[in-house]
């Protein structure tokens, strides 16, 4: 009876250490706040470090320090690699990757008047970011029993719903995911993704509000939340999904079975 209370009691990530790349905002703090009430220890990684700080101190309100924050350029290989360094010499080890970090802040001009900067901005900010990170943390990984990857794709990526690079970076981040699958099974290490539709985060204006007159494209009708995603992360990151690797989860509201009518892409 003893031992049937304590399973009960065990949490999803009792004992395991999670970086969440771009937890300060948005899909990444959920899933920071995710894991960590599921028992993980959990460092946020953020450019903006204030807001970094100020996820971790909504995680430990006792302020033990068991979560960490700490700043991140995804962009810039040194960052990553002194920011995976550092959460791993505080967690004593690494078992779970979140790379959440990207976006899209770009209004894009018809596509024979999009520069070469714009397409190498969105590779590097939504593609070569997860690479960076996930290369730093592979050695880390290899020593974990429950080693995962999870990155957060789009549903841009699976269908033509507007911004050519966004969504070629996005699917090229698919790819990744694909490959890294097969070439480290054998070490144990699985990687995965997810691909969100819309979800009400700060990109869509205060509170989310704008991206209200997007879910008229929904089945489910309704917009994402940012704790739809964080719940498909910690799926598969979790012992519930370790027969999976090398897949890609839509968490769309529904939306791919019919994509956009005319005049959402406008």
């Amino acid at each position: 009876m003893n031992g049937d209370r304590m399973m009960e009691n065990k949490r999803t990530f009792d004992g395991r250490r999670v970086l969440v790349v771009g937890g300060a905002h948005g899909i990444g703090a959920a899933c920071a706040a995710r894991f960590a009430r599921d028992g993980a220890r959990v460092a946020v990684a953020d450019l903006d470090l204030d807001a970094a700080r100020a996820t971790i101190q909504e995680l430990e309100e006792d302020h033990s320090g068991t979560h960490l924050a700490v700043q991140m350029d995804i962009t810039d290989r040194g960052s990553v690699d002194a920011a995976v360094a550092e959460v791993v010499e505080h967690l004593g080890g690494l078992d779970v990757l979140a790379n959440v970090a990207g976006g899209d802040d770009t209004g894009y001009p018809p596509f024979e008047d999009l520069d070469d900067e714009t397409w190498t901005r969105m590779l590097d900010w939504n593609l070569l970011g997860a690479v960076r990170a996930t290369r730093a943390a592979l050695p880390h990984l290899r020593d974990s029993e429950h080693a995962a990857v999870v990155s957060v794709s789009s549903v841009n990526a699976l269908m033509a719903f507007g911004g050519p690079p966004y969504s070629a970076a996005k699917l090229g981040l698919l790819s990744v995911t694909q490959n890294l699958a097969a070439e480290f099974a054998a070490d144990g290490i699985r990687v995965n993704a997810v691909a969100p539709g819309t979800v009400r985060t700060r990109v869509w204006g205060e509170d989310g509000k704008d991206s209200e007159r997007m879910r008229h494209m929904y089945p489910l009708g309704r917009v994402g939340e940012p704790q739809d995603i964080a719940a498909a992360v910690s799926f598969l990151a979790s012992d519930d999904a370790s027969w999976i690797t090398g897949h890609t989860l839509p968490v769309d509201g529904g939306v791919l079975l019919r994509g956009p009518g005319p005049g959402d892409l406008g």
